[in-house]
């Protein structure tokens, strides 16, 4: 289970799945037309574990009755009862937001990658299945007692299984530089063998891993050696199908600028730690960090770690030993000691309310004389003679007379 399209490194993983489960590989391996199946990694593969492969013909579904009805019990039986089905999205128009798959998506690769497994293992597995009258396991169990175990047909999940598995580059060999080494995808890779002259310019086997791109394997004296790349610390953790982006991404940025400078491990290395990088190649690398944790679960390792940049969860003893903040010790406030303000209505906008400080003298009464005001000026404001009270508090009318006068020179 990956996000990346069905390729070469998911038939890789399929395979490392059955071996490891029940040790061996079918004897017969049907197939369809996709070229993941049709390549000659996959052809060796197969033939180096005595596996005979048939194509079933296009454009007909019976050929894949099986599987395809192992497809459809999967998506009815656990897929649509998982949290962020999109079962609802089918008919767009009658799907709210409380239930729309995009906001109810909780399930990260590694976790129902898990799930699937108990379900199809211990679930799917020991249930009757109706066809066969009784569970595939029993089934299983059955077809060994009539058959024989056949153990010369039984494959270990050792080293040379995986390295087996691995892909290798189109040519399937490179040739040994005496100071660079082989040269894999742009990368060089080194090991102290190539130093002996019975190797030196000789073209050896190479395998590499898809998943990480700083090692690669060679061939030579008839057993397998590990060999790095120059760069480990910036190419280790990345996998085939990101260098393959950025390689993508320094041609285009080569044929915009008209120029012609070559692909190195140097560059790629640059653009891998560039700020810049774009959104393809971090996608990439995130869903490459959800793929190496199924990997991990397929090789036997532990639950992998969750990705960088998520904090890990707590246990209980840990939540207790968490440092607690202590308490500033203030007391309550009592909302019946506070000083309530004053509100007035400003000469400027007549509508709107304004807090003002308390004042320790009651506001005066607004004049009721007769005699025409200047315009823009209450009264209140023009037989004002203080600016401001005995206090130091301003009054409750906004501005002094001196202010007024000035404001009204302006105006002129």
């Amino acid at each position: 289970m990956t996000f990346d399209p069905p390729s070469y490194r998911t038939a890789m993983m399929a395979l490392r799945v059955c071996v490891r489960r029940h040790g061996r590989l079918p004897q017969t391996l049907v197939v369809d037309g996709g070229k993941e199946f049709h390549s000659r990694y996959f052809d060796s593969v197969l033939a180096c574990y005595y596996c005979t492969k048939k194509t079933r013909p296009g454009a007909q579904p019976r050929y894949g009755s099986v599987i395809e009805r192992l497809f459809g019990t999967t998506t009815t039986a656990f897929v649509h009862n998982l949290l962020g089905n999109t079962q609802a999205s089918k008919v767009p128009r009658q799907m709210t937001k409380a239930v729309d798959p995009k906001r109810q998506a909780v399930w990260q690769l590694p976790d129902l990658y898990a799930f699937l497994c108990e379900w199809a293992y211990n679930i799917y597995d020991q249930s009757e299945h109706p066809a066969l009258g009784h569970s595939p396991r029993d089934a299983w169990a059955v077809g060994l007692a009539y058959g024989g175990e056949r153990t010369h047909r039984r494959i270990l999940y050792d080293e040379a299984f995986r390295l087996a598995t691995l892909p290798s580059p189109p040519r399937g060999t490179a040739r040994v530089h005496p100071s660079q080494g082989i040269t894999v995808h742009y990368l060089a890779y080194w090991h102290d063998v190539f130093r002996r002259p019975d190797v030196v310019r000789t073209r050896v086997p190479v395998r590499y891993d898809p998943f990480d791109i700083s090692v690669a394997y060679a061939y030579v004296h008839e057993h397998w050696v590990e060999c790095v790349t120059s760069s480990y610390g910036q190419f280790q953790g990345h996998s085939e199908r990101e260098l393959l982006l950025v390689t993508a991404e320094l041609r285009a940025r080569n044929r915009n600028n008209h120029v012609t400078t070559p692909i190195t491990a140097q560059r790629l290395a640059a653009f891998l730690a560039d700020i810049e990088a774009h959104e393809a190649v971090l996608l990439q690398r995130q869903r490459d960090q959800e793929t190496r944790a199924v990997l991990q679960l397929i090789d036997g390792g532990r639950h992998a770690v969750a990705p960088s940049g998520e904090p890990a969860l707590l246990d209980a003893s840990q939540e207790a030993a968490r440092p607690v903040a202590e308490s500033t010790g203030g007391s309550p406030v009592d909302l019946s000691t506070l000083q309530v303000y004053e509100e007035y209505r400003s000469w400027r906008n007549g509508t709107g309310l304004r807090r003002m400080a308390p004042s320790t003298k009651t506001p005066r009464p607004a004049s009721t004389s007769s005699k025409p005001l200047r315009h823009g000026i209450p009264a209140s404001t023009r037989s004002s003679k203080r600016c401001c009270t005995p206090s130091g508090s301003p009054p409750a009318v906004p501005i002094c007379w001196s202010m007024a006068r000035a404001a009204w020179g302006n105006r002129r």
